[in-house]
C-alpha cells in the first residue's frame, strides 16, 4: 500500500517509512550514547546532583524504601554462602 506522500523525491510505502523512522532514531540514540561516553565524570555528577536536587525541591521522594535494603542483605548472605 502506497501512502500519498513524497519523501526525498520518491514515494515510500508505510513499511519503508516506519523502517526509516526507526533507523533514524537509532542513529540519534547512538549519537547520544557517544556524547555520554565522552562526557567527563564531573559533568555526570553535576547532572545527577541536579536531578536529585530537583526531586528534593519538588517533593519527589520514594517514601519508604520498599524493603530494598532487605533484598541487598539477602544477596550479601547468599554471596557469603550462609
Amino acid at each position: 500500500m502506497l501512502i500519498p506522500c513524497e519523501c526525498y523525491n520518491y514515494r515510500m510505502d508505510a513499511n519503508s517509512e516506519m523502517k526509516f523512522y526507526r533507523e533514524r532514531w537509532k542513529a540519534v540514540e547512538e549519537f547520544e550514547r557517544q556524547e555520554l561516553r565522552a562526557m567527563p565524570v564531573e559533568e555526570h555528577w553535576k547532572q545527577i546532583n541536579s536531578l536529585a536536587r530537583f526531586a528534593i525541591e519538588n517533593g519527589l521522594t520514594r517514601g519508604d524504601d520498599d524493603g530494598e535494603m532487605e533484598v541487598f542483605l539477602r544477596w550479601a548472605k547468599l554471596k557469603e554462602g550462609k
